[in-house]
């Protein structure tokens, strides 16, 4: 999955509006369209990449980028909005409203570059390729949250009011 950012722009009244992602689909993965569409905006918000009160592409971009029926996206915004993630308002978008607890994006970048100098290089010597690392970290996460219990608060969201 690719999760693009898409850089600042200064808004005023002749700027189109210009969302903070744009989403991928892997047509291989077996996973649902919409389903892969709430999974980078789950991914977006846990990397930092979207935060409270931003707003999710239009559904009339979304389908005109990746050439998908209009449901699927439909069905992908509602389905954030069931989680509570985001909330749609007639005419004006679908917006971002609680984001999950995570720990700041200086630490996110160093545990991120970590992982890539330490265990994925030693993987990528040992000869595995991407389909072997990821069924191997896959195996060791839910060994590793197995061992934890539900001792995680992983799935705890902070909501709009609050951090307001």
């Amino acid at each position: 999955m690719i999760i693009d950012k898409v850089p600042d722009l200064p808004y005023g009244d002749a700027v189109e509006f210009v969302s903070f992602i744009s989403f991928r689909l892997d047509v291989k993965s077996g996973v649902p369209t919409y389903l892969q569409l709430v999974h980078q905006v789950e991914h977006a918000l846990r990397l930092g990449y979207l935060q409270l009160g931003d707003q999710l592409p239009r559904v009339k971009d979304v389908v005109g980028s990746l050439s998908i029926n209009p449901n699927t996206v439909i069905k992908a915004y509602a389905d954030l909005e069931r989680k509570g993630i985001a909330v749609g308002r007639p005419g004006r978008g679908t917006f971002i409203v609680a984001e999950p607890h995570t720990i700041g994006l200086a630490q996110l970048n160093a545990l991120r570059q970590s992982l890539l100098r330490g265990w994925l290089a030693e993987a990528r010597v040992a000869g595995l390729d991407e389909n072997d690392i990821v069924a191997l970290f896959a195996s060791t996460l839910q060994e590793f949250i197995a061992g934890a219990g539900s001792a995680t608060d992983s799935g705890k969201v902070k909501r709009a009011e609050e951090i307001a």
